[in-house]
């Protein structure tokens, strides 16, 4: 029988990748993968790392292989009915964080939910929010629902989480008003060759482009969230590397103040954003 150690040495995949699934298998912790490695493994272990390395040599994600990814420093499920949650994505919950910093009971509407990882780590991070996650996908949504029950039971803690089968704002009570709505939407355009490559192959199209020029999403979102913003509430949008200046010109048509874009950690105006005047 191979032991931990034969089988990363004569793995074709990156050394990184070869070690999250054989740690995802044997239920081992990084440090194991060091001081266990010359221990005998069974064969049901060793057949079930090489039947996921097989199946990421042949594109799917890691996240969709291993049935997880960390998102701002919690656990969150994936399956293929939802995105996988990218680092870039943390920059949201930031600035919905920042945004509602000194209001207490603040509300909070995350759209297009997808695993949730907007919602429950705003949640997470203030056990006195009020956060409203909506998706138009049924199975993206009880994603969400899990997500969020061992991740908020698990710490004891989080504010109160509402989820809403919707498209966009459609079926939201109208007389809600929230003090930060931020949203992930699909923003790549149709013609994007990216979408035929990588992970974007086994993620669900619906929640990566709007088969269109890129903004129509955004475009649908800026106009309605006004009749849903608090008086000096904000609307933070994630978008593409190259749309950050059409963003700031549809928030800025649409009446909003304090229009700007922030940068994410590799230096990419990722999120755009504005103020509802009072």
């Amino acid at each position: 029988m191979s032991n931990a150690g034969e089988l990363l040495r004569t793995s074709t995949l990156p050394q990184l990748e070869a070690r999250v699934l054989l740690m995802h298998v044997l239920g081992w912790r990084r440090t194991e993968l060091i001081t266990r490695d010359h221990e005998a493994l069974p064969s049901d272990a060793i057949a079930s790392f090489e039947a996921l390395a097989a199946r990421r040599l042949a594109g799917e994600p890691i996240a969709q292989l291993t049935g997880k990814r960390e998102f701002f420093g919690l656990d969150f499920e994936v399956t293929p009915d939802v995105l996988i949650p990218r680092p870039e994505t943390e920059l949201l919950v930031e600035l919905a964080l920042a945004a509602i910093a000194r209001t207490p009971g603040a509300r909070v509407l995350d759209l297009g939910t997808g695993t949730g990882a907007i919602a429950v780590s705003i949640a997470h991070a203030r056990d006195d929010a009020r956060v409203w996650a909506v998706d138009r996908s049924s199975a993206a949504l009880e994603v969400a629902r899990s997500n969020a029950a061992n991740i908020l039971e698990a710490s004891r803690a989080g504010g109160a989480l509402t989820f809403v089968e919707s498209d966009w704002t459609a079926k939201l009570d109208a007389s809600l008003a929230f003090e930060a709505i931020v949203s992930n939407p699909p923003y790549i355009a149709s013609d994007d060759p990216h979408l035929e490559q990588g992970d974007l192959r086994f993620e669900p199209r619906g929640a990566l482009t709007d088969d269109a020029d890129g903004l129509s999403a955004i475009r649908a979102i800026i106009e309605r969230a006004p009749r849903l913003l608090a008086p000096n509430g904000v609307l933070w949008l994630e978008h593409g590397y190259d749309q950050a200046q059409a963003v700031r010109a549809l928030l800025t048509a649409r009446g909003f103040a304090e229009v700007r874009s922030m940068h994410d950690l590799a230096g990419i105006e990722r999120c755009s954003g504005g103020m509802l005047a009072a």
